[in-house]
């Protein structure tokens, strides 16, 4: 062994190694880049995770930088720029969902001989006012009494409430709320199948109000909290596992405002229903019960109401990241395509229509479209694709413009960025998706390069123990944004603002563990 040692050293003392003397130039334009973006993921935070990023640049089809770009990781909401370019494909941006109330029986002066059917096609954005303007509709055709039942047709879609792979301790949470052919939503947010909980305090000592928005027996309330005379609100508001139970604890003191929560409701067509009957009793309207049953062939069309149209609705959807949103176009893109309103068959349509966008499907696994599964497992590169290939359709300037804005403090234009890279190069510059589970956090997009070049880009990162690392994806589309073409050189990682949990009061405290604002309703 150590005749051998020798031998090498001998070698190299008879042959040194030749070292190439050095310029001493600095790198220079997309080496530059490469520099900085090597830096930003050095990161004592991602070690041991996966880390996949991409950056490409459509004009060329160049790849500017490339790391674990092909490994499959869970890509969160990121899930959702595959779901919103196969709908656009696959339903066109005109699509809209279709809510009928429906009946064969024959009318008697005020009296409908037989049963009302509410059939749904998926519809996210019913409100309680639009079941108002339904029975609005039934009131103005004289009818004041059903002698049969409220029946409602869910059957557009499959009785499958939760996606494959969903985290069983989400399932109260309005996040995770069951998707159904009819469901109902509080507020434009389009949250549906879940209602909101109001808490206001009232006296000392006594209980607090709490009222269900919007109104609604689909759940009930468990009201243990109580007034207090001072202090700050300290309340927990719980949904029972399975369960329409709504369990009300702590303190809210006098004078605040009152504090919401929003929840899941169990049985979507259930709700949609109840809020519906209410609607029917407060316009004078009288039925003999509710029920479940699809609707007659050939019963006639009584009362309608038609979605705004999916260009539109990708607003909510991508600004905030609605999981609602996803699973119903999935569904809806079953139905229409393949007859069958069920994940299966709408993610085989999505399958299909991303091959169609130049994406490698077989590289790609999507039990959902929200990105809400575990299940999920896409690979940077495909992203980075999509967004490259999605530039070239018809519907890109819609798809564009749907997605979050860096630093937009409008909540409809910044959605899940309106918090993030404000005052800096990215700010108002880059539209991307954002992505977040516990352990994983993603960010995808465009952004327009200082040079003038619009680049795409795809960060993933999987699998980190420690802090949310949402400011080293800040960081790399900030630098891009900053990138000069060949003129760019080394500039180090670049200066991304702390995260404010309260968009109107700078002086917060990054919360470095928290999960996008998505999830807590703070954008």
């Amino acid at each position: 062994m150590c005749r051998r040692w020798a031998f090498v050293v001998g070698l190299a003392v008879a042959f040194p190694l030749v070292a190439v003397p050095s310029t001493g130039a600095a790198p220079t334009g997309v080496d530059a880049l490469k520099v900085d973006l090597d830096d930003i993921l050095a990161d004592p935070r991602l070690g041991g995770a996966q880390a996949g990023v991409v950056v490409r640049d459509p004009a060329t089809d160049e790849i500017l930088y490339s790391r674990q770009a092909t490994d499959r990781a869970t890509p969160a909401s990121n899930a959702k720029l595959f779901t919103a370019a196969a709908a656009l494909e696959s339903l066109g941006p005109d699509y809209r969902f279709r809510t009928q109330v429906l009946s064969d029986a024959a009318q008697q002066g005020p009296t409908l001989l037989g049963d009302l059917h509410l059939r749904g096609t998926g519809d996210p954005t019913m409100l309680a006012a639009d079941y108002d303007r339904l029975a609005a509709q039934i009131a103005e055709q004289g009818v004041r009494e059903v002698r049969g039942r409220l029946l409602a047709d869910d059957t557009w879609f499959d009785d499958v409430p939760l996606g494959t792979g969903w985290a069983w301790d989400d399932e109260p949470y309005y996040y995770s709320a069951p998707v159904s052919a009819l469901s109902a939503a509080p507020d434009t947010d389009y949250d549906a199948g879940s209602a909101i909980v109001r808490v206001t305090p009232t006296a000392p000592g006594q209980a607090p109000e709490v009222a269900l928005d919007p109104g609604t027996g689909a759940l009930s309330v468990d009201n243990r909290a109580t007034t207090a005379a001072e202090g700050e609100p300290d309340l927990a508001i719980t949904r029972d596992h399975h369960s329409g139970r709504v369990v009300v604890t702590g303190t809210v003191p006098v004078g605040a405002a009152p504090v919401e929560e929003w929840v899941a409701v169990p049985d979507a067509t259930a709700y949609a229903t109840d809020v519906f009957a209410r609607a029917l009793a407060a316009r004078g309207i009288t039925v003999t019960g509710t029920g479940k049953a699809a609707a007659p062939p050939g019963a006639r069309e009584l009362a309608a109401r038609e979605s705004m149209p999916l260009r539109e609705l990708l607003v909510p959807f991508l600004k905030l990241s609605n999981n609602g949103h996803a699973e119903v176009l999935v569904k809806a893109m079953g139905r229409e395509q393949a007859g069958e309103g069920s994940w299966a068959a709408g993610t085989g349509v999505l399958t299909e229509k991303l091959r169609g966008l130049g994406v490698d499907a077989d590289a790609l696994r999507l039990v959902d479209g929200s990105g809400l599964s575990r299940m999920d497992g896409v690979t940077p590169d495909q992203l980075a694709l999509l967004l490259d290939n999605a530039s070239q359709r018809p519907w890109a300037q819609t798809f564009y413009d749907a997605l979050p804005v860096a630093g937009a403090p409008d909540r409809m234009v910044g959605g899940t960025l309106r918090n993030r890279m404000a005052d800096t190069a990215a700010a108002g510059n880059v539209h991307a998706k954002t992505g977040s589970l516990t352990g994983v956090t993603s960010l995808s997009g465009y952004v327009t390069a200082a040079d003038g070049r619009r680049l795409v880009f795809s960060v993933v990162f999987n699998d980190f123990l420690s802090d949310t690392p949402q400011d080293l994806e800040d960081a790399i589309a900030v630098r891009l944004a900053e990138h000069n073409g060949a003129a760019d050189q080394p500039r180090g990682r670049p200066r991304v603002p702390q995260l404010r949990t309260e968009p109107d009061d700078p002086s917060t405290p990054r919360d470095e563990s928290a999960l996008e604002c998505a999830w807590t309703k703070s954008c």
